[in-house]
Parts: structure tokens; sequence; C-alpha cells
């Protein structure tokens, strides 16, 4: 009889649990069990793993095999157990050193040539063996060394095979493979990544105010215009204004997009810019399946969510978004767990404003109905619309700014906005550690003061609009933003004023 440990990890939700894949031969009938929770693509294991043993000139053994993945309640998918499966059994049958195995972690998918295949989650595997302070190796693909490397300081050996894998473990002279890891540059990695320049819109100036004030306080914003006004052009440059990642955020956001096998090393530190087509379920916004895989609304985590044609949305589908535009995350309950994603995106949608899209069109006749402009308006839920802080009218370009051969006067490029918008960013943190976006109504009462003309505007467009509490704190948190844009400690009746403008688009129309 034989025995071998190898430790490996699952991956639910962003959260990565020790797995412990126990591997025992014994006298009897040859076969081949894995127990523990094991789901179809743990259970398909076996065959990858015997293909691969023999098809490297290993010996797979004519014994009775049983893999326990241990604790046995936790849910196993994926074929990330194929690598710590097949450390095992050439352990358990003496073809390698048990104590080789006693202080790593691996993962890795085979193929039935015994290559390693690159596997989702590494990057939030690496994380939780940095948190835990865990000094083992960690063994995985080739294909995700770079993915794991930004999680520095830990060991690491990148795999091309199982006969890579093995040799490294047991061989002195494949000890060089094994190293700790250091952070990629960064710099190096980002200089094929560019975001899209602000400056190449012409025109639009309350449109591209309204983008900023967003974006120095991680703002929704809704913007209404006809077809070819630029909304989408606008909503694509916004992620080159916002203010840069912090080191914990760049990390949050690549460990989502490691879970669902998105990340990009040269988009490290990058915003996420997320725009499903408006076909797009509920569950591919909020996430779901088995196992659970996060959603556009986790995808685009401290990044961009861009809805476009909102009101062509199935409204049960918008509906999903109201709790995590409140709570920056979203919880998927499933019968045997619940996982939790964090999803604090910034929404940023556009719509026509009628079926038609030409109401209010200054050359183009709208041949819409006023029921069938309530209709089309009615599409997007009150509720949903009260948690959008900015709505703008994007109208038509007209000729002259698009054929000019002149640039257009004090024309500013991301690079200028964003130096504004970080400037407004800083000063946010310093004072709250948060944007404004997610001050809660005891921080709005501290740090949102106005003076009594201000009041008296706040209660002036709360009596004519109809506005309701939600609506209240929201325009005092625009218009804390607009202050800090301009470095105003004391919210003023400018600042007030504009921020209430940006509540009446949707009323007033396209003029």
């Amino acid at each position: 009889m034989g025995l071998a440990v190898v430790r490996s990890r699952a991956l639910i939700g962003m959260s990565a649990p020790e797995v412990m894949v126990e591997v025992h031969l014994s006298n009897g009938l040859p076969t081949f069990n894995i127990v523990g929770l094991p789901q179809a693509e743990v259970r398909e294991s076996r065959d990858r793993v015997r293909a691969a043993i023999s098809h490297l000139g290993f010996d797979f053994p004519n014994r009775h095999i049983t893999v326990n993945l241990a604790p046995a309640d936790l849910p196993k998918a994926s074929g990330r157990f194929d690598l710590p499966i097949a450390l095992g059994i050439l352990g358990a049958s003496d073809q390698m050193p048990k104590q080789a195995l006693a202080s790593i972690e691996a993962v890795g998918e085979l193929s039935l040539t015994g290559d390693l295949k690159p596997i989702a989650g590494v990057l939030a595997m690496a994380l939780h063996i940095k948190m835990a302070g865990q000094d083992r190796l960690l063994v995985i693909p080739e294909g995700n060394v770079v993915e794991a490397d930004f999680i520095g300081g830990i060991r690491r050996l990148g795999a091309r095979s199982l006969l890579h894998a093995k040799q490294a473990l047991t061989d002195l002279s494949g000890q060089q493979l094994v190293s700790t890891n250091s952070r990629p540059d960064q710099q190096a990695l980002q200089a094929i990544f560019q975001y899209q320049d602000i400056a190449d819109i012409r025109g639009q100036r309350q449109a591209k105010r309204a983008l900023e004030v967003s974006a120095a306080g991680f703002h929704s914003l809704l913007m209404i215009g006809p077809p070819g006004a630029g909304k989408s052009m606008l909503a694509r440059r916004l992620p080159g204004i916002l203010p840069e990642l912090k080191e914990p955020q760049a990390l949050e956001s690549a460990a989502i997009l490691s879970v669902a096998k998105r990340f990009k090393p040269e988009q490290f530190g990058a915003r996420s810019f997320r725009s499903p087509h408006h076909s797009a379920s509920g569950i591919a916004l909020v996430g779901g399946g088995t196992p659970a895989k996060p959603g556009e609304i986790s995808l685009a985590h401290h990044g961009v969510l861009f809805l476009d044609e909102l009101p062509e949305f199935g409204r049960q589908v918008l509906e999903v978004l109201r709790e995590p535009i409140e709570s920056g995350q979203v919880s998927l309950s499933r019968a045997a767990r619940q996982v939790e994603f964090p999803a604090r995106f910034q929404l940023i949608a556009a719509m026509n404003p009628c079926p038609c899209g030409y109401l209010g069109h200054p050359h183009r006749v709208c041949g819409c109905t006023p029921d069938q402009v309530i209709r089309y308006r009615n599409r997007i839920s009150g509720p949903l619309l009260d948690r959008i802080d900015l709505q703008v009218a994007v109208p038509p370009v007209f000729e002259h700014e698009l054929i000019e051969v002149a640039p257009e006067k004090n024309i500013q490029s991301s690079a200028q906005v964003r130096e504004r918008v970080n400037r407004a960013a800083n000063i946010q943190d310093q004072r709250q550690g948060k944007p404004n976006s997610a001050l809660e109504v005891a921080e709005i009462e501290q740090h949102c003061k106005t003076d009594d003309a201000g009041r008296a505007l706040l209660r002036a467009a709360m009596s004519r609009m109809a506005l309701s509490a939600r609506a209240y704190h929201r325009i005092l948190k625009v218009a804390r933003t607009i202050a800090d844009l301009t470095g105003t400690p004391r919210l003023e009746m400018a600042h007030i004023a504009e921020a209430v403008e940006y509540r009446r688009a949707l009323d007033s129309g396209i003029h």
C-alpha cells in the first residue's frame, strides 16, 4: 500500500480554500476513484491523468487507486486538480520521493500528452498564499507565471509539463527553476496599452464637463442624445481620465479577471471597461453558473460598466443593478453555499430621447407620439434612475464642429483632464479615504455643508422637482465633487446649482 498527500487549492468565487489531495494505492481490482464532492470536470481527471502518466513513460499503477479531495463538503470543479493528482500517484507509487511533495501547492490542467495548460484564478490563489504567510512552493503551469508574479515575494515553479514538474521537484539540477518571484516591469507591459483620448471628440463641452465630474467622484452618469452624437465615444474615453488605481485596487481587479480567465498582464493597473450588449441576461450581468463565475458588473470592479441603449435592456435585467450600485458587491446564493463578488463599478449609460432618437433635434423631425415617448422612458424604473448621479444632454454635433480645419480653442487631452481629476481624488482620499460617491449619510452631513444660499436652492429644487431623499444626498455628493475640482473647502451656491442641473436632462429633453 502507498499513500501520498499533495496540497492544492479550489476556487470558490474570489476565495481559494486549501484542498488536501490524498492518493491511496491498495491491492484489489484495478480501479481509479475520486471522492470528495468532485464536479464533472474533476471526475474526468481520471482519464487525463492516466493518459498523461502513460504517455510520459511512467508506470501507471495497476492497483486500486482512491483519490480523496478534502474537505469533503467543499465543491471541487475544473481541471486544476490534474497536476496534484498525478504528482500524488507518482509519489504513492514511489516514482518520486514523497518528501518532495511535503511543502508544495500544485494546480494545473493536464493534456493527454502531459503538457500543462493555464488555468483560471492563479492570481487569486497566489494572493491567498501571500496573505496566509505560508512558505510553500507554488507549482503552476508555465503559462500562468507572469500572472502569479504580480503577487511578489512567493516561491513559484512554472512547469511546462508533468515531467518538467517532477524533475524540478526531485533533481538538484531542476532546483534552479525554482525562484522567489518579483513583480514584472509594469511600465514595460503597459507601453503597448493606451487609453483613447478625449481630445478626439469635437464639441460636447457640457458632456465633457459631466464626464470630468463623474470621473472625479466616481459618480454614475446617464447621457441622453440622438444617434451619432458621440455618447459611446465619450463613455469609452472615461477610463483614460479616471484616477490611477492604487495597488490594492489593481490587485482586486486583476484577481477577478484572473478568476474569469480574462487577465492580461499589459492591462494590470488599468481601469476595466465592460460594455455588454443589450440582449444580455441578468445572470450575465451579476454572474452565476456552476461553479459561480463573476458577471459583467464584477468584471467592471474599480472600472466602468457602460450600458448603451439603456431602455433596450430588459427591465428585470436592469433591476439587478440596484443593490450592487448601493452596496458595491453582489451575493450569489446557491443550495450549498453563498458566493460573493466585489462589484464597485462606475455605471455609465446612454439612451436616445425617444424611440426614433430625434426628439428635440434641430434638423430632424421626431415621429414619436407622446405616449410612445413615455412608454420608451418608462422602460427604466424610477428607483434605478434615482440611483444615477448625473444626467446630461448630448446634443447633435454640427457641421462646422466636425469639418473645420482649425482645431477647437482650448481643447484638452485626457492627460490634462486626468491631472485635475487626480487632484480632486487626492483631496477626497485625504478627507474621507474614499470617493465622494461612496459617502454615507453621516459623512455627507459632515463634508457637504453649504451656506444659506445653497440651502435655499436645495429647498427650491426639492420642491419643484419632487426629489427623493436619495436624490438630495446624491446632489450634495456631486456638488462636493464639483467643489473639489476647484479646490473649494465649502459648498457654494454655484456648486449646488450645477449638481441640480445634472438631474434635469431627462425631463427637459434635448434642445
